[in-house]
């Protein structure tokens, strides 16, 4: 990863430095992190991995919640539980060790209604918080709205990861422009990843699972796709999500299976039941001819499961949630209503089919695809925390790396 470096003439966060010596920041990290399986996990680790990539110091401060494996995982420095509302001043603390926090935000992962106990500890913090945020609502609620505004507003830099989700919150939300800067979310580099062609045409939707993913829809636009000779096959990659299991246990996987069989398409599907480690992923990515992402949700702005797909160079066919609408109108895959299995059938049907579309979808991923490799995104982090040092101190000034 190119990073630029900051040259020191006075005091850095981490303290005095020889005048003119170079200066790596360091980053503390608050998110859930692995083991937690979940998509704002995934994202921290892979994050905070390729910051630290060149040998930069950093330390995670990993929030958990009842249910998740309490064992120690290496470069986690600290731990804060979510049924610990005062957990926040040790969080801080641990993250003041550091010359820049950055802090990944969605609604419930810390205590406090809709997660606010994140608010006191922004607050707290003596270094530079840059606050990821991957959730931005079009209808909060008045507590959402203003808890969201007053992070921003503490927050030194606020990041979204498409402009749609920048756009919603500067028109639905009281914050400043001049803070929110739009990073996209990383994807793997899946190039070296052999590509394992099966002989028949492999449909494929991974994450964990739950009510809104939208399989339901896949499974009925299948159903209309049995004509295609060799029939498609299907696969559903992951677990329930746990909050699911907490609250409904298998109901919807179990569903899931019901519903295939009475299409008579339940034979095509394949639903691994596992969580699949990157080199797994990777493979599994690039075995597809087709990524399905029948969402129900109107309101995601940011998918990593998205932008690995395109970062991979495979078609995308997906339903018009909001960063499906902005990144592949025009470009790498098709957007279709939602809860409409003909209309998703029919795209597909297209990607499989049509002479030359795939090649033209692939052909226009290869000018976003360096952009959205995690060493390109996580150098733009460096580079926003490196503004922020600057900022604070007259005498810390960037230079090229």
């Amino acid at each position: 990863m190119r990073r630029s470096r900051v040259r020191l003439t006075a005091y850095s966060c981490g303290g005095r430095q020889p005048e003119g010596t170079t200066f790596m920041p360091s980053y503390g990290f608050l998110s859930t992190h692995p083991p937690t399986r979940c998509g704002l996990a995934t994202f921290n680790a892979a994050l905070a991995a390729q910051l630290t990539a060149d040998g930069t110091h950093g330390g995670i401060v990993r929030v958990t919640d009842h249910g998740d494996d309490q064992r120690p995982v290496p470069g986690v420095v600290h731990t804060w539980s979510a049924r610990d509302p005062a957990g926040w001043r040790d969080a801080a603390a641990a993250l003041n060790a550091y010359d820049v926090a950055i802090v990944q935000h969605e609604y419930g992962i810390y205590p406090g209604t809709d997660g606010e106990e994140v608010l006191p500890l922004l607050r707290r913090l003596s270094v530079p918080s840059i606050v990821v945020l991957h959730t931005v609502l079009s209808q909060p609620s008045a507590r959402q709205k203003s808890l969201l505004e007053q992070i921003v507003a503490t927050a030194g830099a606020v990041v979204t990861m498409t402009d749609t989700a920048r756009d919603r919150l500067l028109v639905g939300y009281a914050v400043p422009a001049g803070k929110v800067t739009v990073i996209p979310h990383g994807a793997a580099e899946l190039a070296g990843v052999p590509v394992d062609r099966r002989a028949r045409p492999h449909l494929l939707t991974w994450g964990l699972i739950g009510p809104g993913k939208g399989i339901e829809w896949s499974l009925r636009a299948l159903a209309r796709l049995q004509d295609l000779e060799p029939t498609p096959t299907y696969t559903v990659a992951g677990r329930t999500h746990p909050k699911v299991i907490e609250h409904h246990g298998e109901a919807y996987r179990a569903g899931l299976h019901q519903l295939g069989a009475q299409l008579g398409v339940g034979h095509s599907v394949d639903y691994q039941d596992i969580y699949h480690d990157q080199e797994a992923l990777g493979r599994l990515i690039r075995s597809a001819d087709v990524v399905v992402l029948p969402y129900d949700s109107r309101e995601q702005v940011t998918s990593g499961v998205l932008i690995e797909a395109v970062a991979a160079g495979v078609p995308v066919v997906a339903t018009a949630f909001p960063h499906a609408v902005e990144l592949l109108t025009g470009g790498p895959g098709l957007v279709v209503p939602h809860q409409n299995p003909a209309a998703l059938a029919k795209a597909i049907r297209r990607v499989l089919t049509e002479p030359g579309l795939t090649a033209r979808l692939a052909g226009r991923v290869r000018p976003l695809a360096a952009d959205l490799r995690w060493p390109a995104v996580a150098a733009r982090y460096g580079t926003l925390a490196d503004e922020l040092l600057a900022a604070r101190s007259p005498a810390v000034s960037a230079v090229p790396a």
